[in-house]
């Protein structure tokens, strides 16, 4: 073990634990559900800017891109802009008129809103599971980019690297709850800005400055400083694709939605808006740009999700490595403890209560549910990511666009489409997942779009076509009574 680039970190994990210590405190003034969910709605623009982007950004933006980028080239680079809009969409979409709505009906989660505005129990009992599913597989990817981190630049091994990234993680989730998240979150933005900054400026130093760097990929592969990648990978579909899985679908992401009923006020979502998609632009191109100009001075790397941990320890002095190291390890812990969160959140608020509704008083007992329920979800991410893919990128949009095909049209056009209804939402939600499930586990592609295309062209559809067969059954119903 590097303990030169272990100290920063353990300094880093250690202001984690206080933030969570002081979220803790500040829980037992308020509601346990509103408080320990939402952080009783108090978000400024700052704060909302820094959790909704370093939600987003996870372990394939810091471990999974910059490993595409190596691999594929330039092109990625230009192919993960492709991704800069989403904090705009999703604030824009969402932001206030969803917020709007969930303090109408009091909602604490997304399916707490689906439920208001649709009345279907199996709705939300569909939804929840679907969930529960698609953030186990995001969750495991987050988990292996936080081993492989540790395992590449401090020299610790993968399973030991898993238990303290995986048992850290679920401690402080489970003890901080929603407040803990945010304010880590605003560390954690800044943390990864400083982290990228710092990374791309001593990569370009290494290889010799741009120029040089861009000559050596083009002597190694010219396919490499091409817009179409290496293996002419980025055609239009492909592009196409990624940008709706990565940018527009965003807005379908359950733990993204989450953020736009947390907000303070209007002013919020304004300046979270500006200052989250700067961040965002720094983040992606810095990132993305490192791992493509790492090939020019690690050639020769198996494994493309290793290129960001060894060109820390390669280009970066010990102790500065250290400092990096928790740029990456802050992107992987923001995803995870959303994630775990709206999980655990969802087994309390949508299903148990959904069972047992008198509980809602016992606020000490589903505050002993919750805890209980993030850790024994964060024991089965350590069970599931002990045995690692090569590249997480491919596991993780997987994850996201099952996510999106359930949650994107229930949820934008229940907001957006007065005669949305029950019908539609439902076989909405069923005709994604099944579509989706099929045309990835057999990696069927149409016309060589992304099962993600296809699958929320069929939901649509689907929504479209229930909900006016949905609508006259209503009607009949009514005249016969």
């Amino acid at each position: 073990m590097q303990s030169e680039v272990i100290l920063p970190l353990l300094g880093y994990l250690a202001l984690v634990f206080l933030l969570s210590i002081y979220a803790y405190r500040r829980r037992q003034q308020g509601s346990f559900l509103t408080e320990y969910f939402l952080g009783n709605r108090s978000m400024g623009g700052f704060v909302l800017a820094m959790t909704i982007t370093a939600t987003y950004i996870s372990a394939s933006s810091f471990i999974g891109g910059p490993g595409a980028a190596y691999k594929y080239g330039l092109g990625w680079v230009l192919l993960s802009l492709i991704q800069l809009p989403a904090i705009w969409l999703s604030l824009g979409v969402l932001g206030k008129k969803f917020a709007i709505l969930a303090r109408r009906y009091n909602a604490v989660t997304l399916n707490d809103m689906l439920y208001a505005r649709y009345g279907s129990r199996f709705l939300v009992w569909f939804a929840s599971l679907s969930l529960l599913v698609a953030f186990i597989g995001a969750m495991t990817v987050q988990f292996i980019g936080g081993a492989r981190l540790l395992e590449t630049a401090a020299g610790i091994p993968y399973g030991t690297g898993l238990m303290i990234f995986g048992i850290s993680i679920a401690l402080y989730t489970a003890f901080g709850g929603f407040r803990a998240g945010v304010l880590n979150d605003a560390l954690q933005g800044l943390v990864m800005l400083l982290g990228t900054v710092l990374l791309l400026v001593a990569v370009i130093y290494k290889a010799g400055g741009l120029p040089e760097a861009v000559a050596t990929l083009r002597a190694i592969n010219p396919e490499l400083v091409s817009p179409q990648g290496a293996d002419h990978i980025l055609n239009g579909p492909f592009m196409a694709s990624f940008w709706i899985l990565v940018c527009f679908g965003v807005i379908g992401l359950p733990h993204t939605a989450v953020r736009c009923i947390s907000y303070r006020d209007s002013k919020a979502v304004h300046h979270g808006i500006i200052i989250g998609t700067i961040v965002m632009t720094i983040l992606m191109f810095g990132m993305h740009l490192a791992g493509a100009l790492g090939r020019a001075i690690i050639p020769d790397l198996t494994i493309p999700d290793q290129v960001i941990p060894t060109l820390m320890i390669t280009v970066l002095p010990p102790f500065a490595a250290g400092i990096f190291l928790a740029a990456p390890m802050a992107a992987i812990m923001s995803t995870i403890n959303a994630q775990l969160l709206q999980s655990s959140a969802t087994i309390v608020k949508d299903l148990y209560l959904n069972l047992f509704p008198q509980q809602i008083a016992q606020e000490k007992k589903l505050a002993r549910i919750s805890n209980c329920s993030t850790l024994v979800l964060g024991l089965l991410l350590l069970l599931a990511a002990w045995r690692p893919p090569e590249m997480i990128i491919w596991l993780n949009l997987l994850a996201f666009g099952g996510l999106q095909a359930v949650f994107l049209w229930p949820l934008v056009l229940g907001l957006y489409w007065e005669k949305a209804n029950a019908y539609g939402a439902v076989n909405s939600m069923m005709t994604g997942a099944a579509s989706y499930t099929l045309l990835a586990s057999f990696n069927i592609q149409l016309l060589n779009f992304h099962p993600i295309v296809p699958s929320l062209l069929f939901s649509l559809l689907a929504f479209g076509i229930s909900n006016t067969v949905g609508h006259r059954l209503s009607q009949r119903v009514i005249k016969l009574h």
